[in-house]
């Protein structure tokens, strides 16, 4: 035997190992002892200078591919290039092997960045003279941030958005989440100002998050390449040519519209000719007349090669929203998605990224019913490699991801380091609205059973959306597994409408006029409005200082379940503002398209800098806050934002954000919820420590008993808050509690030191 042959027998008798990540990670090792603030990235170099270049302007002619100047203009104004310039700037640079990338790492993105302020652009009163940008880089914000306990600022979609139409820009469809840039759109500043939004963030231990959109554009420069069939640029959508020969089967597209949507024999006939995969599993925005499938036609557009073509393509959200194709062979999508990313970490210099709408990122024609479109794997795919490549620039990314519990933590095993909480959100609201946490309990076991840690998860009050009711776990997967509720067997799918009818009920309608039903996704409204019709307020004109004492006091509530876990807390200024909504009068151009969700976004000014304002600077009405500006409120001890620092001072303090939930026992009343948490020894001079939070979302004062099997006998029972004894474990392995309306208490249950055991025998 040779010595080639006996080495090549020995590789082959070698096991394969495979790589298990050491218990210290390597940023752990890199920084063992760097302050939180100082692991935070700060604007790096400016790939293209200060600022983008300006939009060019728009010339003359015909808007399509005859044009040649056209074409040069839309190219200036495209991401896909754009993209493909950012990205060869982190080519061949040792800063990108410097981060540990291949897996998700929760804990480390709540330690940096514990409590979010979620901003949304076009709703916030700023000076006259002042940028949305600008005035979330003031540094009198940030002190006022600091004293509350945020840490981080999420500011919204800030990029250009919307369509061009010919060389005409059109506005967004939704809020700006119809990308079209990865410029800063004008009416919310300039690069410069989000670099110094850093810089003040970074100053005041904070950081800034963006957003990504990886599942959609808008229909600008791209979208417009792509319909004139311009190089690489229809590989960045789901769209198909249709031969001329079958244009009978699409819809005629009405005068001064670019498309128009297919209905479902359309649909059905050119899935049935192999030109579209046909029907996805539910149609996201329905609406008849308007949106009754997932697919468009384009009107004729004459290309760059001279020939004149219509197609068909996928929007899973509205129609000005094309989908992104993730597995097209250009791999166009990808490129252009991942240079936006770059392009805000690198940039711009943000911590961290949403990704929005990324659930959708692989659909699938399937043999019999509807095309696979949800929890494909080719969308976990797509997460991995952006949550990755964001990972190995430094940051860490969280996705709004409204699906199944189980796709949840599928796409969390590898993809983003964290999922917006869409498991507990409509339970709590539903047990804020009836009083009893049955059902909110039921989530908070069923995550637990199936494995969904809620440190991962980004627990939020508020948002710019709609109080989701799709219950998408219950109504789907799992819609004929049977469980306990009310004293009675129900299958998921029945559960899901009891809890959608109890929302209706006592949240709109006679009950809460203010709140209106948003399509089939939930209601519209606010948290302050959530709280006033479940406490049977109709008019909201009529409420007295004492009403708005009991909404704050559930408010609050509110704030302790989401904060007092284990997970990333968030609120918006609707809620540290306590904002009501805005009537229907008020936004009634808004609404013509039924996105009532425009009721709930008013505008509000934080700081008080425009006492006199009655609309932003985008055109949204002020709406009515019940708790007032930032400043007042921190100038009275018995405020919501001083009594919400409180709550956070406590989570913080305890380090309640990265401690492991190991049980939501059984409650003695059905307004109470207790959830019990594992806490670090090593805070603990290793000795084993609980938290425990338990709640009352009822309108009446409660009193009974919590008991675990994790709860050790003969344990004091201490109230973080304030530090007294409130009692001790018994040898049933529970104690006893009293609390007001809508009150909360966060316990520690920890063994004593030998010393302390001695000395009270």
């Amino acid at each position: 035997m040779d010595d080639d042959t006996a080495i090549d027998t020995e590789i082959a008798e070698v096991e394969p190992v495979e790589h298990e990540p050491s218990e210290i990670t390597y940023d752990e090792q890199r920084y063992p002892a760097r302050p939180r603030s100082l692991r935070r990235p700060r604007p790096q170099a400016r790939l293209r200078g200060t600022d983008a270049p300006p939009r060019p302007q728009a010339g003359e002619g015909a808007a399509d591919g005859s044009n040649a100047e056209y074409v040069q203009w839309l190219l200036v104004q495209s991401m896909l290039a754009d993209a493909e310039k950012i990205s060869r700037q982190f080519s061949g640079k040792a800063s990108m092997w410097q981060n540990p990338y291949a897996k998700p790492d929760p804990r480390r993105a709540v330690d940096s960045a514990a409590v979010w302020f979620t901003a949304y652009p076009i709703s916030l009163v700023t000076r006259p003279d002042r940028s949305f940008l600008g005035s979330l880089g003031d540094p009198d914000l940030w002190q006022a941030f600091q004293r509350i306990g945020i840490d981080a600022v999420h500011t919204g979609p800030v990029k250009a958005a919307g369509g061009l139409d010919g060389w005409r820009q059109t506005p967004s469809v939704d809020g700006h989440f119809d990308r079209i840039s990865t410029e800063i759109d004008p009416m919310f500043g300039t690069e410069g100002e989000f670099r110094h939004l850093c810089e003040v963030a970074a100053d005041h231990d904070g950081s800034v998050i963006d957003d990504i959109v990886p599942g959609h554009t808008g229909k600008g420069a791209d979208f417009r390449l792509a319909e004139m069939a311009y190089e690489d640029y229809p590989g960045i959508y789901h769209m198909v040519e249709i031969p001329p020969e079958h244009w009978d089967l699409l819809p005629d597209v009405a005068p001064g519209h670019d498309a128009a949507n297919l209905d479902a024999a359309s649909e059905a006939a050119l899935s049935e000719l192999g030109f579209i995969i046909g029907q996805l599993q539910r149609v996201i925005f329905y609406a008849p007349g308007i949106k009754e499938t997932n697919w468009s036609a384009t009107r004729e557009v004459v290309g760059v090669d001279g020939e004149t073509r219509r197609w068909v393509y996928l929007h899973y959200f509205k129609q000005g929203q094309p989908s992104v194709n993730w597995l097209d062979p250009s791999f166009a999508g990808m490129k252009l998605v991942i240079g936006d990313a770059l392009h805000s970490l690198g940039d711009l210099g943000t911590s961290a990224l949403r990704l929005d709408a990324n659930g959708f990122l692989g659909v699938e024609k399937s043999v019999e019913g509807p095309a696979w479109s949800e929890g494909h794997p080719l969308s976990e795919a797509a997460n991995h490699l952006i949550a990755g490549m964001v990972r190995k620039v430094g940051g860490f990314t969280f996705q709004e991801l409204n699906l199944t519990i189980e796709d949840i933590r599928d796409t969390s095993e590898v993809g983003a380091d964290l999922s917006y909480d869409f498991i507990t959100r409509p339970g709590c609201q539903h047990a804020v609205a009836t009083g009893d946490t049955e059902f909110l309990r039921l989530c908070l076991r069923q995550a637990l059973d199936l494995g969904v840690d809620p440190a991962s998860l980004v627990h939020a009050l508020q948002n710019h959306d709609e109080l989701t009711y799709e219950l998408v776990h219950w109504a789907t997967r799992h819609s004929e597994d049977e469980y306990d509720y009310r004293g009675s067997t129900i299958t998921g799918g029945a559960l899901a409408e009891s809890v959608r009818a109890d929302l209706v009920e006592r949240l709109t309608g006679e009950n809460g006029p203010y709140n209106l039903v948003f399509t089939t996704n939930g209601i519209a409204c606010t948290s302050a409005s959530v709280i006033a019709a479940s406490r049977g307020h109709r008019d909201l004109d009529a409420l007295t200082e004492d009403d708005v004492e009991q909404i704050k006091r559930a408010h609050l509530l509110m704030a302790m379940f989401n904060a007092w876990q284990p997970g990333v807390f968030a609120l918006s200024g609707w809620d540290l503002l306590g904002m009501l909504p805005l009537s229907v009068e008020s936004v009634k151009p808004l609404l013509t398209s039924g996105d009532t969700r425009w009721i709930e976004r008013a505008g509000h000014d934080l700081m008080g800098v425009a006492p006199e304002a009655t609309i932003t600077a985008s055109g949204i009405p002020v709406g009515r806050s019940l708790y007032g500006s930032i400043p007042e409120q921190l100038q009275d001890e018995n405020s919501f934002a001083n009594k919400l620092q409180q709550v956070l001072a406590v989570r913080r303090d305890n380090r309640i954000a990265t401690a492991r939930q190991i049980d939501i026992p059984p409650v003695a009343h059905p307004s109470m919820l207790v959830m019990v948490h594992e806490l670090d020894p090593a805070d603990h001079d290793g000795r084993a420590a609980l938290q425990v939070t338990v709640l009352n979302f009822g309108s009446e004062t409660i009193e009974g008993s919590v008991r675990s099997e994790h709860f050790t006998p003969r344990v004091p029972v201490t109230d973080l808050s304030n530090g007294g004894e409130i009692g001790w474990v018994d040898d049933l392995k529970s104690f006893g509690v009293w609390l007001k309306p809508y009150a909360g208490l966060s316990l520690l249950l920890r063994e004593n030191e030998p010393e302390e055991e001695i000395r009270r025998s």
